[in-house]
């Protein structure tokens, strides 16, 4: 019998989390309202186990239920996997629906075996609305077959299940969102608050039968995980790779998201700059690359001052190569980055390859728990980095099957990504100057933070070129701090 609160249940609710099936952010919906958590359990055709769990899951409710019927129907596309293991694992029939019904042919749009008066159970792997569920049913009826029940994966809770029974449609579902969240959050994933606003969201987003919502038409959804006005702690726990928690929670604690640019050719002069600019800072950002005769002893050294004044190593490299040329790069050669990094960051260029490469390097022995910033903008003038560009980099970010690799984004604006368990890098930073000769463009601490979403401000030149760096970089760390506390009391 299926136990809907056993622990194998909710360790799925937890697995979906971690393969992001399950995502907090900003999202567009099929029913043109915004919300702030999304499900797409299309990812889980890359996870058998998953895959063959939910069956196992469905199989024994379907027992549980005791239902009559003749064949299985996945409503299109990503039911249907679920549905093809159901019925191979019971021995029933399968009908698929076309969602897009042939101009040539047969013209069906229901394909099968049946006979008119059979009853068909119909497998669906979300509900908001009921909209796609109503579709199936629709067709499957037109062609004479009995609908009256329907298992779902997961019901968002919206009023989806209430409009498919006014249609005389039975819904039963797995996992409701609100078990989901509260399982989230006694796993430590998410926080109470998360929890609190999205059942607000889905108390004030009830979506009706004839398509319209419970409070009016023109319902405008606030979107309460903006992740500009919530406090890094909180978002910490929205993260999908342990870097990204540490670099949250390191911030959090140390009061700083300034990161230090040493764009130096010295190494002598950045193991100074780090040991006098390391307390007020969460970033130390390299480019082991232009240094002038490294000694040996350089990344150790460099290591023990991080350690000391609590703050992370991020080596600029800006991997943009095939997988097996980036795994080189980054643990072998000279520099071996591999060893000493927390972070690098890498252009999106070559696809999921350069993740996979990333990690391949990292396999190498004794290897640094190293995470990757993607790069989705540029600071310089004229950067050929177009829309399109930055778009699928987004989706790299939020959607990749290696997205635990990931801690954020380097861009320039807010609008970049929705999801606040990334952190935005933002380049650029300078309290005086707007740009330089070589067409590098500056923002004040202020604007890049409160208007164009920076998490963490890096500043290079508006520290090393000062006459004392220390009193700088506290001067950049309080703007930086300051504006960060003025965007999230907002």
């Amino acid at each position: 019998m299926l136990d809907k609160q056993s622990t194998e249940m909710k360790n799925l609710v937890v697995k979906l989390y971690e393969i992001n099936a399950f995502k907090f952010g900003d999202f567009k919906m099929k029913v043109g309202i915004n919300s702030p958590v999304y499900f797409d359990l299309r990812v889980i055709v890359s996870y058998p186990e998953v895959m063959e769990t939910i069956g196992n899951f469905v199989v024994e409710y379907m027992k549980d239920l005791n239902l009559e019927y003749q064949h299985l129907c996945g409503v299109p596309y990503t039911a249907l996997p679920i549905a093809t293991l159901a019925a191979v694992k019971v021995n029933k029939s399968m009908l698929v629906r076309r969602k897009e019904v042939k101009t040539y042919g047969t013209k069906k749009a229901i394909e099968g075996k049946y006979s008119v008066g059979d009853n068909c159970l119909i497998i669906e792997d979300i509900i908001t609305s009921g909209s796609s569920i109503l579709e199936t049913v629709d067709s499957l009826r037109n062609e004479g077959i009995t609908v009256t029940d329907a298992i779902v994966i997961v019901d968002r809770e919206q009023g989806g299940k209430a409009n498919i029974a006014e249609r005389g449609v039975r819904v039963h579902t797995l996992f409701t969102l609100s078990f989901m969240l509260n399982v989230l959050k006694e796993a430590g994933h998410i926080q109470e608050e998360t929890v609190q606003s999205v059942n607000k969201y889905i108390q004030a987003v009830q979506i009706k039968s004839d398509g319209s919502f419970a409070n009016g038409n023109n319902v405008q959804v606030v979107n309460k995980l903006d992740r500009a006005t919530m406090l890094f702690e909180e978002r910490a726990s929205m993260a999908k790779s342990k870097k990204a928690k540490q670099l949250f929670n390191l911030m959090a604690q140390k009061k700083t998201n300034l990161c230090l640019a040493c764009d130096t050719t010295d190494p002598q002069e950045i193991l100074d700059l780090a040991e006098k600019c390391g307390p007020y800072i969460c970033l130390f950002k390299t480019h082991m690359d232009i240094v002038d005769s490294i000694p040996s002893n350089f990344t150790s050294d460099l290591s023990a001052i991080a350690k000391r004044h609590n703050f992370l190593i991020m080596e600029d490299r800006k991997f943009s190569d095939i997988g097996n040329t980036v795994a080189l790069q980054l643990s072998k050669g000279p520099f071996k980055i591999s060893k000493w990094a927390d972070f690098v960051t890498a252009h999106s260029l070559p696809g999921q390859g350069v993740l996979k490469g990333i990690k391949a390097g990292l396999a190498e022995e004794n290897p640094k728990d190293l995470n990757v910033f993607l790069l989705a903008e540029m600071s310089c003038q004229g950067c050929l980095i177009d829309e399109k560009y930055k778009e699928n980099t987004i989706k790299m970010a939020t959607e990749s099957t290696d997205i635990d690799v990931i801690t954020g984004v380097v861009c320039q604006n807010k609008e970049c990504f929705a999801f606040p368990g990334l952190i935005q890098l933002t380049p650029g930073v300078k309290i005086n100057e707007n740009k330089d000769d070589l067409g590098q463009q500056y923002n004040t601490p202020e604007y890049v933070v409160k208007s164009k979403g920076a998490d963490i401000g890096v500043v290079g030149r508006g520290i090393l070129t000062a006459k004392s760096p220390e009193k700088a970089a506290v001067e950049y760390r309080d703007a930086l701090w300051s504006a960060y506390l003025e965007r999230t009391q907002q």
